[in-house]
């Protein structure tokens, strides 16, 4: 189709970036023209027109304004879009022919660099992931704020600590080569799956990976090459630079460093851990409110909001280091006016990170200069506030703190306390940073003196009261006359344009003012845009340091944070131990207890080790408080390895390399599981998963199938749990029947008290010693407020039911009592059935498959239990009783 020669040249741009919305810009706006016209109309609901192109159609076509782009670009971006920026690279005033056109930026979900897009406290992570010979490699880059992390997973786990790993992360967008789009996007199975990018094989190559590191970190990826421990470790983060200089179209000076962590320095949590525990979001509400970062988080800075975030998915596995932020917290907390001075400078602390992203990047404006002067200027009290601290990492964070004067300086001598928000309107420079600014300046504010005594002239020369010299961009300076004064109008006025009421003129005497004017005025504004681009390469320069401030900035800020948290929640300081105990004196849950009103929660003890109570089995009614207090429990040992106070009267617990948990579940309707399939999924993560060394939750599991495969599965997790690994447990269940294991060392029953008051009980929320004898179901049922009459009905069947489950308990406990005596002996028994030995001799009992013809097993199995009577019932357990009697070999 013969196109007009800008539709050429959009084709053309167009085919370059076939997977991008382009926004081409045509004056003051950005036009989307054919498909891309028709998508962004329906996703931005504008209007959609169209423009003569050359052929016989009308082309579809669409467009925003320029200065409006940055949140229509935003809403296609939360919608999963790429948008590449195509801008007029020449003045078209000067063009020949067709204005040149380049795409200068490709915008995608991993790349943002706007304000408007992204949150203050969140990082927005790409990520490189890069399967090997040795497991994946992933590199993770956050380009607003200079963060570059690599690390690899290899082994039998690789696959799950990778998915672990990103799902701690949640990358907004995931660089993967071509080829492994469709297997990698099979394999994660994350809540909140990324945009997954496809990218060129040949940039994950060893030889071009490697060259785009060295590109970029220089001698710096040199002397770290050794630390690279994979291939695919090198090809992950070779790939992102290349990725990130391919759509950036720029250098990335802010990425400077090489950041290598193990997942293994830190507590292991799963994705289930992070929703079932609503560290950093709600189950309900997926927002912070109520969760444990919403209680932690009373930082004052951006960057520190990133850090506390990251330190409580990240609780940590070296005592020194937990040590260390304890230590920091306690002077925090215990110094009132330390605290307080602190975050009173804190508060005057702009998003440094941010902001040298954007200085890097050449976005940064004469305001975002101002925002980190007035940032500076807070330093040195900062400084030695924590530089005079006690505690060595306050002291540290002091320390690390530079001042960089150099920086304060000239942006204090260059730049305008007030700016405007655009870089060519004028009204950056200071007063005094260059001679020929101050020259224009006093060459343009003289004219327009002229200028307002031409008018005054002119006034009293014609007689016309109202006239006056106007400005607009179209016709530049004018004089204007209203309509019933045009008879007084002098000869030598030149008519330049006529109004409804008025006409405009000109004269030579004013068109000499306007070329003075004008002119100054025009040159300024290009010198000050020069000048500004010259300071801004001078303070980049300083990016290194101003980014390891940020670092100190931001864990200063958390660590008084966690003191403010402590104070106002009355938290006291953990004492790690080293004998694998978790002992808990009047425990609380963070979050519930700033829900409910003060005084209304009530605390709770625990003590666990590895000996005598190592695996609580806790029973009780619904809506007693069993969920709560393990998760309490849970989020009390967590806190403690973040380095935070904790809310109890006192604390000492082990370290712990991983918190599970198996809390509530639903379906899984987009992958095809039901509630059940969801929560056996969740149980052979954790028996997969967890060592001795972990911390275990448990809640009602096997309520999703039958009564008895339920219990049946419930035991044998209990049991394969606490004999095969040996983890600390809490374990809460519905099925009374578990209750005796008890007899089990190491195995304890808990319950939470409830009283009884005529028909309705009080949740008394107490965790004591024992089991519970009843569910209390119907009870809870009258809370809920079911009708009377459900209820009624309900105690009536309880009531007939009783009997056969007395009976029951009877034959079961018989049953355990003459094949599977929970003796010491038979401990043995259990643990080699769970190492596989299923022919032990003499093995009893569940454990054993010598049994299975056993004649009482076979009657067993042929009873019709449901027609029994009772007595029938208790005859026949009677029988079976005096039949094994006769079989003892005793």
């Amino acid at each position: 189709m013969n196109f007009t020669p800008m539709i050429k040249q959009y084709l053309q741009i167009k085919e370059q970036y076939p997977d991008a919305v382009l926004f081409f810009r045509l004056g003051d706006f950005y036009e989307m023209f054919f498909e891309d016209a028709h998508l962004a109309s329906r996703e931005l609901e504008i209007t959609l027109t169209g423009r003569d192109a050359g052929g016989s159609e009308r082309v579809p076509m669409c467009g925003v304004p320029y200065h409006a782009a940055e949140s229509y670009i935003a809403r296609l971006i939360d919608k999963g879009y790429r948008v590449a920026i195509c801008e007029q690279v020449e003045d078209p005033a000067a063009a020949k022919g067709i204005v040149k056109r380049e795409v200068v930026r490709v915008v995608t979900p991993g790349t943002v660099m706007e304000s408007q897009l992204l949150e203050d406290k969140n990082n927005n992570y790409l990520a490189s992931v890069v399967p090997g010979k040795d497991g994946f490699g992933l590199a993770v880059a956050d380009i607003s704020t200079g963060s570059f992390l690599v690390t690899c997973f290899s082994g039998a786990g690789a696959r799950l600590g990778l998915t672990e790993e990103l799902a701690r992360l949640r990358p907004a967008e995931l660089l993967v080569p071509r080829s492994e789009v469709e297997a990698l996007n099979s394999m994660l199975k994350l809540a909140e799956m990324p945009l997954i990018s496809g990218y060129c094989e040949a940039a994950f190559a060893r030889d071009e990976a490697g060259q785009a590191l060295a590109r970029q970190f220089g001698a710096a990826f040199g002397e770290k090459q050794r630390i690279f421990a994979s291939e695919s470790m090198v090809a992950a983060a070779g790939s992102l630079l290349s990725y990130l200089r391919e759509t950036q179209k720029r250098e990335l000076a802010h990425l400077n460093k090489i950041q290598f962590y193990q997942t293994g320095r830190y507590m292991v949590l799963d994705e289930a851990t992070r929703r079932n525990l609503e560290l950093t979001k709600g189950i309900m509400s997926r927002s912070r409110k109520n969760t444990l970062l919403d209680v932690l988080d009373h930082t004052v800075t951006a960057m520190g909001g990133r850090l506390i975030r990251s330190w409580i998915e990240q609780p940590l596995l070296d005592r020194d280091e937990i040590e260390s932020r304890l230590e920091a917290v306690g002077e925090l907390v215990d110094s009132v006016f330390l605290r307080r001075d602190l975050q009173d400078g804190l508060k005057n602390i702009y998003d440094l990170e941010r902001l040298v992203g954007r200085i890097s990047f050449g976005t940064a404006n004469a305001r975002d200069l101002i925002a980190l002067k007035k940032s500076l200027v807070h330093l040195p009290g900062l400084k030695s506030l924590l530089e005079q601290a006690g505690a060595a990492l306050l002291r540290k964070t002091g320390h690390d703190i530079d001042l960089i004067a150099d920086v304060l300086a000239l942006l204090e001598e260059a730049i305008e306390e007030d700016p405007p928000l655009s870089l060519r309107d004028g009204g950056i420079i200071k007063v005094g940073y260059n001679h020929e600014v101050d020259r224009l300046r006093t060459a343009g504010r003289d004219g327009k003196i002229m200028l307002a005594a031409l008018e005054e002239r002119e006034r009293a020369r014609t007689g016309i009261k109202s006239l006056k010299v106007g400005f607009n961009k179209v016709f530049g300076y004018y004089i204007e006359v209203t309509k019933s004064n045009l008879h007084l109008v002098p000869e030598d006025f030149q008519r330049r344009q006529t109004l409804a009421n008025a006409e405009r003129y000109i004269t030579p005497e004013l068109k000499e003012y306007e070329d003075m004017v004008l002119g100054a005025g025009e040159r300024l504004v290009q010198l000050e845009y020069h000048l500004f681009q010259e300071i801004r390469e001078k303070v980049s320069a300083g990016i290194g340091r101003i980014q390891r401030t940020a670092a100190a900035i931001a864990r200063g800020d958390a660590l008084v944070s966690l003191a403010e948290a402590a104070v106002r929640g009355g938290y006291t300081r953990p004492v790690i131990n080293s004998e694998g105990e978790i002992n808990i004196r009047d425990g609380r849950h963070p979050v519930l207890e700033n829900v409910l009103n003060a005084g209304q929660f009530v605390s709770n003890d625990t003590v666990m080790d590895d000996r005598e109570s190592r695996l609580f089995l806790i029973t009780g009614p619904n809506m007693a408080g069993k969920s709560t207090y393990m998760r309490q429990v849970a989020l009390i040992v967590l806190m403690a390895q973040t380095g935070s106070f904790v809310p109890a009267a006192y604390t000492g617990t082990c370290l712990v390399d991983r918190i599970f948990t198996r809390v509530g579940a639903a379906d899984d309707l987009s992958g095809g599981q039901s509630t059940f399939m969801v929560e056996m999924n969740e149980c052979r993560a954790i028996v997969a998963g967890a060592t001795n060394r972990s911390l275990i939750i448990m809640d009602e599991v096997g309520r999703g199938t039958s009564t008895y495969d339920g219990i049946s599965i419930a035991r044998a997790l209990v049991e394969y749990i606490h004999l095969r690994i040996g983890a600390k447990t809490l374990f809460s269940t519905h099925y009374h029947e578990l209750t005796d294991l008890e007899r089990l060392p190491g195995i304890v029953n808990y319950n939470v008290a409830v009283k009884e008051v005529g028909e309705d009980i009080i949740f008394l929320r107490k965790v004591i010693p024992g089991k519970a004898d009843r569910s209390y179901g119907i009870h809870v049922a009258r809370l809920a407020g079911l009708p009377e009459e459900i209820l009624n009905r309900s105690a009536e069947v309880l009531k007939s039911l009783e009997p056969v489950q007395e009976s029951s308990r009877q034959l079961a406990a018989a049953m355990e009592y003459a094949f599977n005596p929970l003796t010491q002996d038979n401990l043995k028994v259990a643990e080699d059935s769970f190492q596989g030995n299923n022919s032990v001799p003499g093995a009893g009992g569940c454990y054993s498959i010598n049994m299975a013809d056993h004649p009482v097993l076979k009657e067993l199995r042929s009873l019709d239990l449901q027609n029994m009577t009772p007595l029938e019932a208790i005859n026949k357990l009677d029988q079976f009783q005096k039949s094994l009697a006769n079989q003892d070999p005793k």
